[in-house]
C-alpha cells in the first residue's frame, strides 16, 4: 500500500507550489503549500491551518470593495490557493471556459465544412478522427509534463504552449486558404463545372455585387485541401488535448487543499465554466457559420487562445521544483493502481459507463417516422448542452452533499424511467404533446442527469490521484472512462443487429423492433445499479478504504 504521510514531515515541505499569504515574497517560508511530493493524497491527519495561506485578507487588501463582494468573490473559508478568482489561479477556470468554448465552435465547424468542401465520407470520418486523436495521448501529456519541467514550470509552460499551437494552427488555416464563402462557393462551381466557367462567371458577378455597395473586392483564393485541414485539425487537437490536460494537473493538485466542508466546490465551478462555455459557443458557432460563412468561426478559433496567454503568465507555480525520478513516479502510480481504494471504485465508474449503452437507431427513427428537421435536430443538440450544464449546476448546489451511491441510485432510476417513456414516442401516446416536445422533455432530462453524475466521478478520480504525479493518473482515470463509453457505444452498434429498426422497416410503419431495442437498451442502463455497491458512500469513506491496511 502507498504509505500514508500525515504532512508534519519538514523533509515533505517542498511542493511545485509556492504561495505567500500576501502579495510581497520577503518571507518565502510563509503560507506555503506544503503537502507531501510523493505520498498519497489520502492522510488520517489533515493539513494545517498555519500550512495554508489565509484566504481571509480583506483587511490588508485595500480594496474598494465591500467587505460581502470580497468575501463572495474570494471565500474567506477556503486558503488563497483555491480561490479562483486570484490572479494568480483566474488562469485556471479560465482555461476550463476556453476548453468548453473551442469544443462549442470547432464541433460544428467539423461537421459541416468538410461537407461543404465535397469530402467524401471517407475523407469525413479521417478529419473528425484526426481532431480527436490527441485525446487518446492525455497520459503520454500527464506523465511528461509530470517528469520533464519546460522553463523550469510543469504545468503553466506546457499550458502555454498548448494553447500557442491551437492558436497557431488556426492562422495557418487562415494564412495559407481561403476560407471565404466566396472560394467555398467557387470551388463548388468548379467541381460541377470542370472547365471552370460557371466559377468564373459566378466570381465575376460576386465581385460586381459586392462592387455595388462600395466594398473594394480581392481575388478569390482556393479552399484549403482536405490533406491541409486535416493536418491543421490535427495540429489543433495536439494543442487543446495538451493544455486540456494541464488544466487537469492543477485543479488536481489544488483540490487536495479544499477544507472538508468545500470538498468539490474547485471541481464543479472548474466544469461549470467548461460546459457554459460549450453551452454558449456551439450555438453561436452554427449561427455565424450560417450567416458569416466558415472563415469567422476559424478566427474566433485562433483569437480566443491568446487571450489566456497573460492570465497563464500571471499563473503561480514554484520554478524549479523538486521532481522525482521517472522510476519514482511509475512505481508510485503502480502502487496506487494496487490499491483497492483504487481500482474499487474505479471498477464501478468503468461497469457503469459500459453499461450505459444507447439505441443507435433512435436518431433515425426521429428523422424518417417523426420527420423531425435538420433545425429540429440541431435544437435537441443545444438544448442537451443547456441542460448538461445545468446538471453542473444542480449538483453544485443542491446534490454537493450526497452520497455519491445515493445520487447514483436516484439518477439511474429516474432515467430509467425517462428512456422508458421514449416507447410511449414510438407508439404514438404523447399526452397532448407534440412529438418534438415529447422529444425534447426525453433527451432534455436524459442530459441533466448526466451533468449530475459528472461531477461525482471526477471528484473522486481527484482524489485517487498521487501526490507528484497528477498529470499522469488523472489522465490515465478519465481515459479510463471515457474508454468504457467508447466500447458502450459499439455495443449499441451491434444491438442494432438483434431486431429488424432499418430505415426500410421504420418506412413500413413496422417499429416493433425500436419498440425491443428501447426496452433492452433502458434495462442495460438501468442495471448498472447492481454495481453500486464497489462505489465509496463519500470521500470520507474512500479515505477509510485507502487506509484500510488490507486495501492493498
Amino acid at each position: 500500500m502507498v504509505p500514508l504521510s500525515d504532512n508534519n514531515d519538514d523533509d515533505h515541505q517542498d511542493n511545485y507550489f509556492e504561495y505567500d499569504s500576501d502579495d510581497n515574497n520577503d518571507d518565502e517560508d510563509e503560507g506555503q503549500v506544503r503537502p507531501s511530493h510523493y505520498s498519497n493524497f489520502y492522510s488520517s491527519t489533515p493539513l494545517s491551518s498555519d500550512a495554508l495561506s489565509s484566504g481571509d485578507d480583506y483587511d490588508t487588501s485595500n480594496t474598494y470593495l465591500s467587505k460581502r463582494i470580497y468575501h463572495y468573490l474570494y471565500p474567506p473559508n477556503v486558503p488563497r490557493e483555491v480561490q479562483l478568482l486570484r490572479k494568480e489561479n483566474i488562469a485556471v477556470p479560465a482555461c476550463y471556459l476556453l476548453v468548453g468554448l473551442l469544443q462549442g465552435l470547432s464541433g460544428p465547424f467539423t461537421n459541416v465544412y468538410p461537407l461543404d468542401l465535397n469530402a467524401s465520407e471517407a475523407q469525413q470520418t479521417t478529419i473528425s478522427s484526426l481532431k480527436s486523436l490527441p485525446s487518446t495521448f492525455k497520459l503520454a501529456f500527464g506523465f511528461f509534463s509530470d517528469n520533464v519541467p519546460l522553463a523550469g514550470y510543469r504545468r503553466k509552460s506546457y499550458m502555454l504552449l498548448g494553447w500557442a499551437i491551437t492558436s497557431l494552427s488556426m492562422i495557418l488555416l487562415l494564412t495559407f486558404s481561403d476560407l471565404s464563402v466566396e472560394a467555398m462557393a467557387l470551388n463548388n462551381e468548379q467541381m460541377v463545372n470542370g472547365d471552370g466557367s460557371s466559377g468564373r462567371y459566378f466570381l465575376r458577378h460576386l465581385q460586381s455585387s459586392t462592387a455595388e455597395f462600395g466594398r473594394q473586392s480581392s481575388i478569390v483564393g482556393a479552399p484549403p485541401s482536405i490533406p491541409f485541414l486535416s493536418f491543421t485539425l490535427l495540429m489543433f487537437g495536439s494543442g487543446f488535448w495538451f493544455a486540456d490536460v494541464m488544466g487537469d494537473s492543477l485543479v488536481a493538485e489544488k483540490a487536495k487543499l479544499e477544507p472538508e466542508s468545500s470538498r468539490g466546490h474547485l471541481q464543479s465551478t472548474c466544469y461549470a465554466c467548461r460546459f457554459f462555455g460549450l453551452m454558449i459557443a456551439a450555438p453561436l458557432s452554427t449561427v455565424i457559420y450560417s450567416k458569416y460563412g466558415p472563415q469567422s468561426v476559424v478566427m474566433l478559433m485562433a483569437g480566443l487562445p491568446s487571450l489566456i496567454l497573460p492570465l497563464i503568465y500571471n499563473l503561480k507555480e514554484k520554478k524549479d521544483g523538486e521532481v522525482a525520478s521517472t522510476k519514482e513516479q511509475c512505481g508510485e502510480i503502480w502502487n496506487t493502481v494496487c490499491s483497492r481504494a483504487v481500482w474499487q471504485p474505479m471498477g464501478f465508474v468503468y461497469l457503469y459507463n459500459v453499461l450505459q449503452v444507447g439505441n443507435a437507431a433512435w436518431k433515425q427513427f426521429l428523422k424518417t417516422v417523426l420527420e423531425f428537421t435538420s433545425n429540429q435536430l440541431n435544437s435537441l443538440l443545444i438544448v442537451a448542452y443547456v441542460l448538461l450544464w445545468l446538471g453542473i449546476m444542480a449538483y453544485k448546489k443542491f446534490f454537493i452533499t450526497w452520497s455519491w451511491r445515493s445520487v447514483y441510485l436516484s439518477t439511474t432510476l429516474l432515467n430509467g424511467i425517462f428512456s422508458a417513456l421514449q416507447i410511449l414516442l414510438i407508439k404514438g401516446i404523447t399526452f397532448g404533446l407534440s412529438p418534438f416536445l415529447f422529444a425534447l422533455g426525453d433527451d432534455a432530462f436524459a442530459d441533466f442527469v448526466g451533468g449530475i453524475q459528472f461531477l461525482p466521478t471526477t471528484i473522486m478520480m481527484v482524489h485517487l490521484c498521487p501526490a507528484g504525479s497528477e498529470g499522469a493518473s488523472y489522465a490515465m482515470f478519465t481515459t479510463m472512462s471515457n474508454s468504457a463509453y467508447s466500447l458502450a457505444s459499439a455495443f449499441s452498434t451491434l444491438l442494432l443487429g438483434v431486431w429488424d429498426v432499418s430505415k426500410d422497416a421504420m418506412e413500413r410503419g413496422d417499429l416493433t423492433g425500436m419498440v425491443n431495442l428501447t426496452a433492452l437498451t433502458t434495462l442495460i442502463q438501468v442495471s448498472g445499479v447492481l454495481f453500486v455497491g464497489l462505489l465509496p458512500r463519500t470521500k470520507e469513506d474512500l479515505s477509510n478504504l485507502h487506509s484500510d491496511p488490507m486495501s492493498g
